[in-house]
């Protein structure tokens, strides 16, 4: 149908101001109410929603289109703006309605499948089936919005900073980066394939052997892997590299752009500088790499306390070389019921604990069943370590120090979250540095890089790289808010000759590291300056930003957790012409 009408504002701006103007005004039917010798509509948009008014005297042609319009109806209405007789403080547009002259269907709708409005408790997938309906909840769209302005606001910074954006190839070589590649056929080359890349790190380390000196790009990035509620198949990086720095220059110009972030989009102060802890004391005070710092509950090393003591889960668990380990869930005692407490029991199980010791401290003293196995000094020192006053609740782990820390880590989460005392309008962000380089990975029996192969070790520690490469510290560093690591980065390796140790203490050969990374490796012979970057999840900055529990909520069209699209039905079978093309043959076992 032909558009007879031009539009003149969005409906979410017109105000006071407006009074007495003609305007005209398109989008869809929100609701409509028919009074008899009045129907009022709600027009919507993407700026907000206006209230029509058709009145028989003001148009008795527009008054009888209105009677046929339906929810989700695209229309376009002209009319003059008035000062509303029942004013509603809670729309932005409240003041004001429009007295329509001329009305235009522009569309009709059938019945949506979905409500189009914030408070649908309609399933996930329903609402990812019908994504295009589900983004026009006000909601949706303000989080893109946001998703928007923040992207704008760092191309803005990061150019006034001297950096230059350059888009880096999406169809690569498949290289071990860590997690595992989404692979691609090439039909020119029958048998080979490319990768999508994991991330733009080894193009992003030759553009600093370029000369480009400081590069970022806004960029997706692919990882087949096991997703979760901040994860998915395909996602997007702010990525930046600089040459000729160390750490604290990365640290100083980053932190600057995640305080101008949160500054412009949710005006709350981010104080400068952040706080910064190494990968060690996160681990001993908070039991994660990632620690939430809004709320105490700090884990507490008992081992040597208990070691001599009767309970034998608790002197086990140290014989073995494992720990003994609390929080105190300070003044909240009474909160937790021993039905409660069970369920704790039952969540730090989940995480490879096999039970949870606990003490309550009530004004007629300790209450607990491991009680019994402590004498009267044993416990003072015990309560004394925690802090132990009336109201306390202390919660134990025994177990080796992986499953102590990583149970506890995420206990203190979720003591914090059954509280209450997970404050969204609360920010609180941090650096952890010197993660270790390696970590063990038992089932390829042998150590992997923590973050990538390219990170480069603390100098003091490269002598250990071939003796006790478990000892080597990396000059890595994450930024973490309210438990989200939101970036991480590191200083890279930019001698060839490190390189190559680096990957010998991977495990691999020469023969291999050339095969994979030789393009690298060369590029590395011809001057490569000292360099370092960091890569923030946009998606996961943007969920912190909206408040959101989940990033499919800041994402236009996401997968689902097992990696599908309810919208387009992907992944999909090939046909089998476009497979011979590509000289793949595929067989799936039932």
């Amino acid at each position: 149908m032909t558009v007879k009408l031009k539009r003149t504002h969005m409906a979410g701006t017109l105000r006071s101001q407006h009074v007495e103007e003609k305007v005209t005004l398109m989008g869809w039917v929100q609701k409509r109410r028919d009074l008899g010798g009045l129907i009022f509509v709600d027009l919507r948009d993407r700026s907000g929603i206006m209230q029509i008014v058709f009145d028989k005297d003001v148009s008795e042609e527009a008054f009888t289109a209105a009677e046929g319009l339906g929810s989700e109806y695209v229309i376009a209405v002209e009319g003059k703006v008035f000062t509303r007789q029942s004013i509603n403080p809670n729309m932005p547009t409240g003041e004001v309605e429009i007295f329509a002259e001329t009305l235009q269907i522009l569309n009709k709708a059938e019945t949506p499948p979905i409500y189009i409005k914030d408070d649908d408790d309609v399933s996930e997938n329903l609402r990812l089936k019908y994504r295009y309906l589900d983004l026009r909840k006000p909601s949706m769209q303000k989080n893109l919005m946001i998703r928007h302005e923040t992207a704008k606001i760092v191309r803005n910074f990061l150019s006034e900073e001297g950096f230059v954006e350059v888009e880096t190839p999406v169809l690569t070589k498949p290289t071990p980066e860590g997690a595992r590649d989404y692979l691609v056929p090439s039909r020119v080359n029958p048998g080979k394939f490319y990768a999508l890349p994991q991330s733009p790190q080894l193009f992003k380390q030759l553009l600093m052997v370029s000369g480009m000196d400081r590069y970022f790009q806004i960029v997706k990035c692919f990882r087949d892997e096991d997703l979760r509620a901040d994860r998915q198949p395909e996602f997007t990086q702010i990525d930046c590299e600089m040459s000729f720095v160390d750490v604290e220059d990365v640290i100083e110009i980053n932190e600057r752009l995640v305080e101008k972030i949160f500054k412009e989009v949710l005006d709350v102060e981010i104080q400068l500088p952040l706080q910064q802890m190494t990968y060690e004391e996160a681990m001993e005070r908070y039991g994660s790499d990632k620690p939430d710092v809004r709320f105490g509950f700090e884990l507490v090393n008992v081992s040597d306390l208990v070691k001599g003591c009767g309970f034998k889960v608790f002197t086990s668990a140290i014989e073995n070389g494992g720990s003994v380990r609390g929080i105190n869930v300070k003044g909240y005692g009474d909160k937790f019921s021993r039905k409660d407490i069970t369920s704790l029991e039952d969540y730090v199980k989940t995480y490879g604990a096999k039970g949870l010791a606990w003490i309550k401290i009530t004004n007629e003293g300790v209450t607990s069943p491991i009680a019994k196995f402590f004498n009267e000094d044993e416990m003072a020192a015990i309560l004394k370590a925690f802090n132990g006053e009336e109201g306390d609740l202390i919660l134990f782990v025994a177990d080796k120090n992986s499953v102590v820390l990583d149970s506890l880590g995420h206990l203190r989460g979720e003591v914090a979250k059954r509280l209450g005392l997970l404050n969204k309008d609360e920010y609180k962000a941090l650096w952890v540095t010197e993660f270790p380089l390696f970590e063990y990975d038992e089932e390829a029996n042998r150590f992997v890089a923590k973050h990538h192969p390219f990170t480069s070790p603390v100098e003091a520690d490269i002598p250990l790289l071939e003796t006790e490469p478990e000892k080597v510290r990396a000059r890595a560093y994450d930024m973490v808010i309210n438990g989200y690591e939101v970036g991480g980065g590191s200083i890279r390796i930019h001698s060839s000759e490190l390189q190559e140790k680096m990957f010998k203490a991977l495990g691999f050969s020469q023969e291999e590291a050339w095969d994979q990374f030789g393009f690298l490796l060369n590029a590395f012979k011809y001057g490569t300056p000292p360099h370092g970057g960091i890569a923030f999840g946009l998606d996961r900055l943007i969920m912190l930003l909206t408040k959101e529990e989940n990033i499919r909520e800041v994402i236009a069209f996401p997968k689902t957790q097992n990696a599908s699209c309810p919208l387009t039905n992907a992944p999909a079978v090939a046909e089998e012409k476009a497979l011979e093309e590509l000289s793949i043959r595929t067989v799936v076992e039932e």
